[in-house]
C-alpha cells in the first residue's frame, strides 16, 4: 500500500515519462522503463554463428571445423569460416534495435546509471553459460578523457552487477573517433592499437602464471560491453588478454547490432 501510495504521488505531481517509449510510467519507483518496453526488448534467437554470435539463416549447415566450447556443432559465419576470432565465443542479450536501443542510448548517454542493475540481469538470463564457468568479467574500457566527459564506463556499471569478480585489466590509450560512427571497414584499424593491459592486470595474469610452476591457474575472462556491431572492439581487447597470457576469452554485451549472414 505504501509504494503503491509512492507511486501515484510521483506519478501525479512529476509525470515521469518511460525513456524509451515516452509514455507516462504507471510505477516510475520500479524504474525509468514501463514494463511493456522491458517485454518488447527484441531477443536474440538461433541459429547464430558459434564465435562471433552474429546472425545466420536458418538454412545455415554445420561448418566443418572443431567445436566450439559451449556447443557440439559450429555453424559459423562467413567472417568466422575465414579468420578465427581470438574471443572463443561472443554472446549477446538481444538486438540493438526497437525499446532496447532506446533504453542503452538512455543509459549510455542520458547518465540513466540505475538501468545498470536491470540490463545486467537481462544479460545474465541470456548469456549465462558463457558466464557460469569464468573467473572475472573485464569491462571494456573507455579512453580516460571520454569516461571523464561521460562521468562514468557503461560497460564497468554493467560488470558489476553480474555476479563475479571485476577485473579492470585494460585502459584504452588510443583516442580515435567512436566505432559507431565509422563504416565497419575502418572500424579494425581504429582499435587495432588502442589497448593495453592496465598496471592492475599485469599484476594478475603474473600471479596466475606464476602461482604454481608447474600447473599454473589458466584463466577465463570475458569482455563486458554494451553494443557489438562487427566485435573489432571485442577482439582487439581479446588480443591483448591473450598475449598477456589469459587461455580463454570470451565476450558478451547487452545488445547486438545484427550484421546478418554475409555468405
Amino acid at each position: 500500500m505504501l509504494a503503491d501510495a509512492a507511486n501515484h504521488f510521483v506519478r501525479l505531481f512529476l509525470e515521469p515519462a518511460c525513456c524509451a517509449c515516452k509514455a507516462r510510467l504507471d510505477r516510475p519507483l520500479a524504474g525509468p522503463v514501463c514494463e511493456a518496453c522491458w517485454l518488447g526488448v527484441p531477443r536474440l534467437t538461433p541459429p547464430w554463428c558459434d564465435f562471433c554470435g552474429d546472425a545466420l539463416p536458418s538454412s545455415r549447415s554445420p561448418a566443418s571445423t572443431p567445436n566450439s566450447p559451449l556447443t557440439t556443432q559450429n555453424f559459423l559465419c562467413a567472417r568466422c569460416a575465414r579468420e578465427r576470432p581470438v574471443i572463443s565465443v561472443a554472446r549477446s542479450a538481444g538486438r540493438y534495435d526497437g525499446s532496447l536501443r532506446h533504453i542503452i542510448h538512455a543509459f549510455k548517454y542520458e547518465g540513466r546509471r540505475t538501468l545498470a542493475a536491470p540490463l545486467a540481469r537481462f544479460l545474465r538470463e541470456a548469456c549465462g553459460d558463457v558466464l557460469a564457468d569464468a573467473d572475472a568479467v573485464v569491462p571494456v574500457p573507455l579512453h580516460p578523457l571520454r569516461a571523464l566527459r561521460r562521468g562514468f564506463n557503461q560497460a564497468d556499471d554493467l560488470a558489476q552487477h553480474l555476479g563475479l569478480p571485476v577485473l579492470r585489466a585494460l585502459r584504452r590509450v588510443g583516442r580515435g573517433p567512436p566505432q559507431a560512427s565509422l563504416p565497419a571497414s575502418e572500424r579494425r584499424a581504429n582499435v587495432q592499437h588502442a589497448f593495453v593491459l592496465s598496471s592492475h592486470g599485469r599484476r594478475v595474469l603474473a600471479r596466475s602464471r606464476y602461482s604454481s610452476p608447474s600447473r599454473p591457474h589458466p584463466l577465463t575472462l570475458v569482455l563486458i560491453d554494451d553494443v557489438m556491431t562487427t566485435g573489432e572492439t571485442m577482439e582487439a581487447c581479446g588480443r591483448v588478454l591473450v598475449e598477456g597470457g589469459v587461455s580463454c576469452v570470451r565476450g558478451v554485451t547487452t545488445a547486438r547490432a545484427v550484421v546478418g549472414w554475409r555468405g
